[in-house]
Parts: C-alpha cells; structure tokens; sequence
C-alpha cells in the first residue's frame, strides 16, 4: 500500500517511491507559512517608451466631471492629455488600449493600512503590528518593518488601490510613524513614497495595555502630554544652543545642546507643524479631550476614526481639520440609531468636512485582508446620503490632499502620476470588476495568489464531474 504524505493547503501526494523527496518537501512547504513571509513578484514600475493611448472609455475625472466618450494620453509616467475622443488626437505610434464601454478613473489612495505588517493573522511570527515594549514610541518607523512581497499587495491592486498609508496599529498610545507607499515597484525602496508621513496618536475607552502602561483614560492623556511636554522642552534648548552657537556678537561660543534623543528627535517635525498628527477616537467625549491636547501644543491634525460623535459634529465641523472615518460597518451603541454610524459621512460632508473613507469591518479599519473592500465602504456612504461625488473624493483627491501629494495623485489631470484603473463598471458597486491597473504608467499583471488558486483548482470547461 503506498505511503501517502498529503497536506490540504499545498495538495501535496506522494507514492512511497517518491517520499523522502516528497516530505523533505511537505515539511518545507509549511515553513513559509510560520517562519517567513509569502513572496509576491514585485512589478517593476519605470515607465514605458512611448505613449499610451486609453480611447473610447467614460473618464472619472474626479476634478473636471465625467467625460462620456474619453482619451487620456499616458506618457513617462504621467498623464499627457486627457479629454474628449474628439478633442485629443492620438499619436501615431502609440499603444492603444480600447475601453469601450468600460470607466477610466483615477488610482485609489486607502489611508490607514497595515500592508507588508502582516501576512497571516492567525499567526504572530507573521505579524509586525506594533512594538510591545514601549507606549510612546514615536521614533518606530513602520518602513523597517515593510514586507514589500506581501501577497495582499496584489490583492489590493487588484481592486483598484494604487496607494496606501502603512500604520502600526493602535494598541499604543503613540505607536511610531506612517509611511506613504505606492503598490508597485521594482523594490521596497521604489515604493516608499514618503517614509514619515504622519503620527498615529491614539486614545479612548478600549485600554491599551494593562500591565506597567496606563489603562485609563486620564493615564493615557498624562502620559501623552508629558511626552510632548519633554519634547517641546527638548526642541526649545536644541534651537537656543543652536542661535547661541551661531550669535556673531557672543562671547561665550559654545553651546550646551541636549543629549541627542530619538524620541524627542522623531516629535519635533509634528510639533512644529511641519507633519500632520492623527488623532484617533471614536467616541465625542474622547475627541474633545484628545483634540484639546493636540490644539494645546498647536499640532497639525487629521482626526481619525469618529465613529461614534453623532454628540460633536458641528464641534468636529469648527475645528477645520479632515477626517478619516471608518470602519463604516462599525455596530451601533445600545443608544444609537441602526443606521448611525453608515450615515455619519454624509453628515461630515454635508457640514463641508474633508473626509476620507477608511477600509475595514466592525474589527477594525485599515487591515490588510479588508483593504480590497475600500471602494465598496464608499458605496455603502452613498446609499446612507453621502453625495456620489464626495464619496469618489473620499478615496482620491482627499487623501492625496490629507497627505500632501494631491500635486501627483487623486485625479486624472495633465502632469500627475499616471495611476489610472481601467473596470467594467461604477467603481463604489460591488458587482464591478477591475479589468486593468496602471502604476506609473505601466500596466500591471492582473494576477494574485486567489487568481493562480482559482485557475489551478477551478473546474475546466468541458471536465468530467
């Protein structure tokens, strides 16, 4: 009787003529998914010569309103023309890539993510998250941690996102620095766009930790603030020394400089309002109290989460800052409407706040394995009263604003990244399918780990049942 080695995941059978082989490469197969990372191919993103051509397709345009029969002309990696069939004359030459019928519209931008962080959940040594050991880590980098093989990258291009912020998540109070990527790149490095883009800053009810690290709310807020405090005293005797040294008239020339520190380095650029600092909340009560130590040491800020301030909205309105809401499939509060917080965007737009949506689910925005859902998180705001347009916005040009690179992404104008998605369909419907994704003007391998499993194991035309 033949000795079998069979594993589920990896349909692994051997004969026994075959099985020292064969286990020594059943054992192997399952390292990968304990004691490394998957490995995605990397894409390499320089652009093509020549220009390329996408005819006949309905434009999104995002800034300029939809152009029914458009040409958007794509060349070194950014957008040349767009308009009219009839107002753009195609090159000879160039590649031509037919959208008939299908809707040409702009790369999206999720704005809380944890791509490259982890791989499998289930399973820590795969995950990267957030640093244990410390609360108020500021000068954690998330882009020494980032997996750029991980294979919900293609996943999530495969849905049409072409950019995401990185983010430790939030079990610290002040768990280090965001990054801003772009989802294809020959390397690692090719996709970092901007490696510290902005400070998580996170507080509420849920306590962080309960061991030697606060678990209230006002031991969060304390420790919060001292760490500001010590950073603003830190910074102060950094930039006296600094104009003492440099004073023509002085006589005393040596300056006494603070001992160098990462922690206070890494807060510098955020209090002086050079980085914008994300304030994380859900409740009313919680935002004012966290929005009230963010305006004491006049921090740039970007509230995040808002789930539950039904209470403060014309308050959040005041305060001029965007938001970045999510998870919409947040549950209801015991007192709350059903509908209360899937209708929470439109009454932030319809007070004239710049939202960006958040991808997720009622366990949490941002994760790697919800991010494909983005769109649809903006289709779900529209059928509870966000206009179509503010929610197309939500997951383009706002986020490019937020972040500072609205110049580059977020819509389909002349001189942006030619970061373009080709589907058969409105973008916020769940039954649209992308068909095509442009990064940087290169068109991209629709391909995935679910597509290979799906061509591998799906049944075969004409196979017997």
């Amino acid at each position: 009787m033949p000795f079998l080695v069979c594993h589920s995941r990896f349909s692994l059978c051997h004969s026994r003529r075959e099985s020292a082989f064969a286990l020594a490469l059943a054992v192997a197969s399952l390292i990968p998914a304990t004691a490394a990372h998957a490995q995605a191919r990397m894409v390499d993103t320089t652009p093509p010569a020549g220009i390329t051509a996408i005819t006949n397709g309905k434009l999104l345009t995002v800034t300029h309103g939809t152009i029914e029969d458009g040409t958007l002309l794509l060349q070194s990696g950014k957008i040349l023309a767009v308009g009219t069939a009839a107002s753009i004359k195609v090159p000879t030459g160039a590649t031509i890539v037919d959208a008939h019928g299908l809707t040409v519209y702009p790369g999206l931008i999720a704005s809380e993510s944890t791509l490259g962080l982890s791989e499998i959940a289930s399973d820590d040594v795969n995950n990267d998250l957030v640093e244990t050991s410390e609360e108020i880590f500021p000068n954690m980098h998330v882009y020494d941690a980032f997996h750029a093989e991980t294979e919900h990258i293609p996943i999530a291009r495969f849905n049409g996102i072409t950019n995401a912020i990185v983010a430790p998540i939030d079990t610290d109070t002040m768990p280090g620095q965001s990054m801003f990527i772009q989802l294809a790149g020959r390397d690692r490095d090719a996709m970092i766009l901007t490696k510290d883009v902005a400070l998580p800053m996170n507080f509420g009810a849920d306590p962080k930790r309960k061991d030697k690290f606060p678990s209230t709310r006002m031991g969060e807020i304390t420790q919060l603030r001292q760490a500001l405090i010590d950073a603003t005293e830190y910074m102060q005797k950094k930039d006296a020394a600094a104009k003492k040294s440099e004073a023509k008239d002085s006589k005393d020339k040596k300056s006494d400089p603070p001992k160098f520190d990462l922690k206070n380095e890494a807060l510098i650029p955020y209090l002086k309002g050079e980085k914008p600092v994300i304030v994380t909340a859900d409740e009313g009560h919680d935002i004012e109290v966290a929005m009230g130590l963010a305006q004491e040491f006049h921090l740039k800020i970007v509230l995040a989460h808002v789930t539950h301030s039904q209470d403060i909205l014309d308050k959040i309105a005041a305060w001029h800052v965007p938001v970045m809401f999510g998870p919409i499939y947040e549950f209801p509060r015991a007192n709350e409407r059903f509908d209360a917080v899937y209708t929470l965007p439109a009454e932030l737009t319809k007070r004239g706040v710049k939202v960006t949506l958040l991808p997720g689910d009622s366990g949490g925005a941002g994760s790697a394995q919800s991010l494909r859902n983005l769109p649809y998180v903006a289709g779900m705001a529209v059928a509870y009263g966000m206009p179509y347009d503010d929610a197309l916005k939500s997951i383009t040009l706002n986020p490019a604003e937020i972040w500072g690179v609205a110049d580059k992404l977020g819509s389909l104008d002349v001189g942006k990244t030619a970061n373009i998605v080709i589907a058969n369909g409105d973008p916020l419907d769940v039954r649209t399918s992308v068909k095509q994704v442009f990064i940087d003007g290169v068109s991209i391998p629709m391909e995935t780990r679910q597509t290979r499993l799906r061509d591998e194991y799906a049944p075969k035309t004409g196979t017997a049942k």
